[in-house]
């Protein structure tokens, strides 16, 4: 695992302050409330994947703008041994003594114009028993790579080992997580519909 994490928050700070938009603005236009997004742009707040749809939709950018584009038109390219020293993205479980679940490691952040954002997530171990569900426009797909995931999905619970994959609609209000405290390493890919 990477021990270089993308604070996405300055980056989302620099966008909202060049577009000349207000806290304000990006509160009303993303559904979320002011101190939410304060506690974001400081990095004091590792939000989940739905909150950062909604401010890079609030800011009219795509999510993968967070995550260090580059404006590459043809293919690209992502080797395994340089996808883990690379900067990856964390996120938190919605719980306020778990600082960070997932580390998300993009596998196509030089791709201008993509539509779908593709990763390999590294699911820590947490003892946590009730988890934040959130939702958000799209659809993903996920693919157990190693251990064992829990996937809350509306009121269901799928449980995926090592192999298994699953597809659904981001809508519905969903939460992953390793099973029973396991660590897990999932490819997880997102399409948002912008």
């Amino acid at each position: 695992m990477s021990n270089q994490h993308s604070l996405v928050g300055s980056k989302i700070k620099s966008i909202r302050e060049t577009k000349k938009l207000s806290l304000e603005e990006i509160a009303e236009r993303s559904g979320l409330s002011n101190d939410q997004i304060i506690a974001i742009e400081n990095n004091e707040n590792l939000p989940s994947l739905g909150p950062l749809i909604k401010i890079a939709r609030a800011l009219g950018v795509r999510l993968g703008t967070f995550m260090d584009d580059n404006d590459a038109i043809g293919p690209v390219v992502c080797r395994a041994k340089d996808r883990e020293q690379e900067t990856s993205i964390s996120f938190s479980n919605g719980t306020t003594d778990a600082r960070k679940h997932m580390e998300y490691h993009p596998l196509a952040k030089q791709k201008a114009g993509r539509h779908m954002e593709p990763f390999i997530v590294d699911i820590q171990p947490s003892e946590e028993k009730e988890f934040i569900s959130s939702a958000h426009e799209g659809e993903e797909f996920i693919f157990v790579m190693q251990g064992e995931i829990e996937i809350d999905y509306g009121k269901e619970k799928y449980t995926l080992k090592e192999g298994d994959s699953i597809y659904y609609d981001s809508i519905v209000k969903h939460h992953i997580h390793g099973a029973e405290g396991k660590a897990a390493k999932i490819m997880a890919i997102v399409y948002i519909p912008f």
